[in-house]
This record gives structure tokens, C-alpha cells and sequence, in this order.
């Protein structure tokens, strides 16, 4: 899509995550939303709009690649499901950079919308940016528990796949148990290639 469309997107995003906060709970699900990749470079045409949410989970339940439990209804409120949008998911317990998702700018969050962040979309002022430091997430570290949890929770699945309680407990919503194994598999296996391409960076 053209960067200009992509960025009214962008803004339609965060009007529709302003929404949640409507919602009466004790705690938030959804605590924040960051944008990372090409739209932050200027890319025109934007291949897909690349954002993470910050949910109000522990990092166990939210493992790289996978949708994590009571998002069907975050996926189908935000419309993400409608193409255009590449989206991930993070606890609010970890830090929203890893040695995938580089750079991310935060748009919205429990204050309200981040207008001076769409703004400076709008103008191409990338300079005025405020980038959620990625140093910290380059650690060996981050990057070996990541992929311990993705492992732990590959193996989960793989471990629960055939038992007739658990599929019926990850059927539903157009969601069924093969959704969850392959999202397990591709998530470990994204982490798995950016840890060896860090190692090959760092050799």
C-alpha cells in the first residue's frame, strides 16, 4: 500500500485500540501498540504495516509467533485480520525490542494516542521519533530465553496435540488445534534464524 495510506491505517489503528479502554475491567488487556519496519524507514509502497502489542499477560503465555489466550477478540475488534497488518504480540512484563522486532515506536498506549508519533508520520519527520531502545534486547541473555520459552512451548503442544481436551479447548473462532502447532513450530524456528544470524554477525 502507499506510505500515505498505510499511515491514515496507522491512525485508524490507534483510534480503534483508543476504543478498548470502553471495555469495563479491573486491569487492561491491551496496554500499548508500537509500530517497527518499513513504515518507520519510509518505505513506499509499505509490503504490510508491522506493529506489536503489549498485553497484560505474563511473558509465559505470550511466546513468540503464537496467539496468546483472549486475543481472538483484540484480532477481530482491531480488524487485523483483514490483511495489511503484520501483527506480534509481547507481555508487558517483557521489553517490546528483541532481536526481531528492532526500533519499535509506540503509537498508543493507556495515556491515549501518540499524535505527535502520527504526526511525524505524516510529515516524514522521522527524526522526531522516540524509539523504544533496542540495545538491551540484543543481550545473549533475552535472545536464549526467548527461545527457551518458544522451545517450551512448542514442545507443550506437541506434548497436548492429540489429546481430546486440549483440541477442543484450541478449536473455535476459526481457530483450530492445527493453527496453534504451527504457529508453536514457525515461532521457535523465526527465533532459531535470527539467533544464528546474530552469531554469524557477531563472528
Amino acid at each position: 500500500m502507499q506510505y500515505r495510506r498505510a499511515v491514515r491505517r496507522l491512525r485508524v489503528l490507534a483510534e480503534e485500540c483508543e476504543q478498548t479502554r470502553r471495555v469495563r475491567v479491573d486491569e487492561p488487556f491491551l496496554r500499548a501498540a508500537y509500530v517497527y519496519g518499513d513504515l518507520l524507514a519510509g518505505a513506499d509502497p509499505v509490503d504490510q504495516i508491522e506493529v506489536v502489542f503489549v498485553l497484560n499477560l505474563p511473558p509465559e503465555q505470550v511466546t513468540w509467533g503464537t496467539n496468546p489466550p483472549g486475543t481472538a477478540w483484540l484480532v477481530d475488534f482491531l480488524r487485523l485480520d483483514k490483511g495489511g497488518i503484520a501483527y506480534r504480540w509481547r507481555s508487558f512484563l517483557d521489553p517490546v525490542p528483541n532481536q526481531l522486532i528492532r526500533d519499535p515506536v509506540r503509537f498508543w498506549s493507556l495515556d491515549g494516542i501518540d499524535e505527535n508519533v502520527l504526526g511525524a508520520l505524516a510529515e516524514r519527520r522521522f527524526d522526531l521519533l522516540k524509539h523504544a531502545a533496542s540495545d538491551a534486547a540484543e543481550t545473549p541473555a533475552q535472545v536464549a530465553g526467548e527461545l527457551q520459552a518458544a522451545l517450551g512451548h512448542l514442545r507443550a503442544v506437541h506434548r497436548s496435540y492429540w489429546d481430546r481436551k486440549w483440541r477442543r479447548e484450541h478449536r473455535g473462532l476459526g481457530r483450530y488445534p492445527e493453527h496453534h502447532l504451527w504457529e508453536a513450530v514457525q515461532g521457535y524456528l523465526d527465533l532459531l534464524d535470527a539467533e544464528d544470524e546474530q552469531q554469524n554477525d557477531k563472528g
